[in-house]
């Protein structure tokens, strides 16, 4: 029996819980972002403890988590979709400009 890909959780600042699929991770993220595949860790603590936050323009019930200094660049970019419970993150990458410096 092959191994099947691990999911990982973490709760976001309202105390929601977010799930990252083990095979979203590996066929999905890590395999069109090559430079995040070791920074599954940074992902969940974006959501868990963020350093900034947003909506995400492509949805109402999505929003962006970004942590400075984490993963190959100046911030880690994680989306997370509510629209399901529980939630789920849905991409992760690298991300160079100030998140607050965007205008929506």
């Amino acid at each position: 029996m092959a191994d099947r890909p691990r999911a990982a959780e973490t709760t976001d600042q309202a105390g929601a819980r977010v799930v990252l699929d083990g095979r979203l991770w590996d066929e999905k993220i890590a395999r069109d972002h090559p430079e995040i595949a070791s920074h599954k860790d940074d992902a969940l603590r974006a959501v868990s403890a963020p350093d900034h936050v947003s909506p995400d323009p492509a949805s109402a019930n999505r929003k962006r988590f970004y942590l400075r200094d984490a993963g190959p660049s100046r911030w880690l970019l994680v989306v997370v979709s509510y629209e399901q419970k529980p939630a789920r993150i849905i991409s992760v990458f690298a991300n160079r400009k100030d998140p607050k410096t965007w205008s929506a």
